[in-house]
């Protein structure tokens, strides 16, 4: 197993099942605005590089005199249905429990404000030493800088730093910032995608991370 003395997870499609939830709002928002509305598996799709370009993805070309109002009606209708479907994926609190001892951390390109209450709401945010949204920084994945961020304020050792994610950002921000990288191949993202891009580990099911890291 490999040594590690720093666990950064992703949010959405890793720790918590999430789209649900994104897939109603974004429908109810492209309702409001009488624009036709999307599939799940598209909606899905857009989700990764946050708010701004999920709602830019949602409203397609030609639409882009919608964006502001878009974005209110987003942030108004999810900020208060952020939990109407939100659930834990299948483990991930015996992964939490197995590494209580390592220093944890969430990096999502989710903002902290909708971020914090599933995680307080769903009962893990016990379990992390920071929260870092994609408005808590400059910088969000895969820029190198947010991982700077986290190994200069930590202190711990690129060797002996993962980063566990669903999403191609995960995997690109671990190779651009020197760091270790951990694909769950079974959450939001591509599993073609993340296959190209050769992570340096994959799980099907993410207590397979049990085994990985110590």
């Amino acid at each position: 197993m490999k040594q590690v003395d720093l666990i950064i997870f992703d949010f959405d499609g890793t720790l918590v099942e999430t789209a649900t939830d994104l897939v109603q709002a974004i429908n109810f928002m492209l309702r409001t605005l009488r624009l036709k509305e999307r599939t799940k598996d598209e909606i899905i799709s857009f989700v990764g590089d946050g708010i701004n370009s999920l709602i830019e993805r949602a409203l397609g070309q030609g639409n882009a005199e919608y964006s502001e109002k878009a974005l209110d009606i987003f942030t108004s209708y999810y900020s208060t249905h952020l939990l109407d479907n939100a659930k834990l994926y299948h483990q991930v609190e015996d992964v939490l429990i197995n590494f209580v001892s390592k220093t944890k951390i969430i990096l999502t390109n989710k903002r902290y404000k909708y971020t914090l209450p599933i995680a307080q709401g769903l009962d893990i945010e016990k379990y992390f030493v920071e929260i870092i949204g994609a408005d808590t920084t400059p910088y969000k994945k895969p820029d190198s800088r947010v991982v700077d961020y986290i190994l200069n304020k930590y202190g711990t050792a690129k060797e002996k730093t993962v980063i566990i994610g669903d999403g191609v950002n995960d995997i690109i921000v671990a190779k651009n910032s020197g760091i270790l990288s951990c694909a769950y191949l079974n959450g939001l993202g591509n599993r073609q995608d993340l296959l190209s891009l050769k992570a340096d580990y994959y799980v099907e099911n993410l207590l397979e991370v049990n085994t990985l890291f110590d």
